[in-house]
């Protein structure tokens, strides 16, 4: 592998595959090869990935950076970095920050004033956003839910009113859980996608309403692999930017876009901004 090029002082948050180990990207492996310290949610996983692309570790090590050591660590890495070192971190999969110890880690090198680079790639988060088949202009990540029952239907309520399609992160084994519990927040007709082991040989995306998925998982095993829950908008604001792509398209073919924006904004009794808007990307 050629050398890569050396790399200025700061934090580079470097995103790694979350299956497929040939979804790195070139400016990631030059990253890895080059930094002058190396950090990792799992240093294990790192090691081996490294392996597979030929990157040498020339005497470095891989520094263990996770929640139960951050605290203890942070220290360390901060003051390397203020001393003019590199620091490549990676989490165990995917991109640093999303559900990963990372943000503690960047915070505090902002904080000091130390210069903080993103090396973007694979992310589950927008995999599944790119299979669920659910609407992508308006998203909203909110994470893991709790495990337990009380404290998740909480947390699910909070979320019901959010105008946008919800992306969770959930254990295999609490999946079916995860979904009765959100058919009784959102409605059993609410559309959702379950999508499990991304990237990965067994790649799955189930998609349909949720209280059919929710009866579904669980009438089966526990499955295996990550998954990711995607959940569409509630299904009345999906009705409604139906109706208003109908009404703009259908306006859009006999008026001008400013004339056809005025006509629907009036109609349905929506602001014009929110019709213009609609009406350009419709244009495209």
């Amino acid at each position: 592998m050629p050398s890569a090029p050396s790399l200025a002082p700061g934090l580079y948050l470097v995103a790694t595959p979350i299956g497929a180990a040939r979804d790195i990207t070139l400016r990631a492996l030059d990253i890895l090869a080059s930094a002058d310290m190396l950090a990792a949610e799992d240093t294990r996983n790192t090691r081996h990935l490294m392996e597979i692309h030929g990157i040498a570790l020339n005497g470095r090590k891989i520094l263990p950076y996770h929640d139960h050591n951050g605290a203890q660590q942070r220290p360390r890495l901060l003051a390397a970095v203020a001393e003019g070192r590199s620091l490549a971190y990676v989490s165990d999969a995917g991109t640093p920050m999303v559900a990963d110890p990372g943000y503690a880690l960047a915070q505090g090198m902002i904080a000091q004033g130390l210069p903080v680079f993103a090396a973007p790639g694979a992310s589950a988060l927008l995999a599944a956003l790119a299979v669920a088949g659910q609407p992508t202009d308006r998203f909203m990540f909110a994470g893991f839910p709790p495990p337990k029952a009380a404290a998740r239907a909480r947390f699910l309520a909070d979320l019901a009113a959010v105008p946008a399609t919800l992306v969770f992160y959930e254990s295999p084994r609490r999946l079916a859980d995860c979904l009765a519990g959100m058919a009784t927040a959102y409605g059993d007709a609410r559309p959702a996608s379950v999508c499990r082991e991304l990237t990965k040989k067994f790649e799955q995306v189930r998609r349909g309403a949720l209280g059919t998925l929710a009866a579904e998982y669980a009438a089966e095993p526990a499955p295996r692999g990550e998954v990711v829950i995607v959940l569409g908008p509630p299904v009345a604001i999906q009705r409604s930017a139906e109706t208003l792509d109908s009404a703009l398209t259908s306006a859009l073919a006999n008026h001008s876009l400013k004339d056809a924006v005025a006509a629907v904004a009036e109609a349905l009794d929506l602001p014009r901004k929110q019709v213009y808007a609609r009406a350009l990307d419709l244009a495209k």
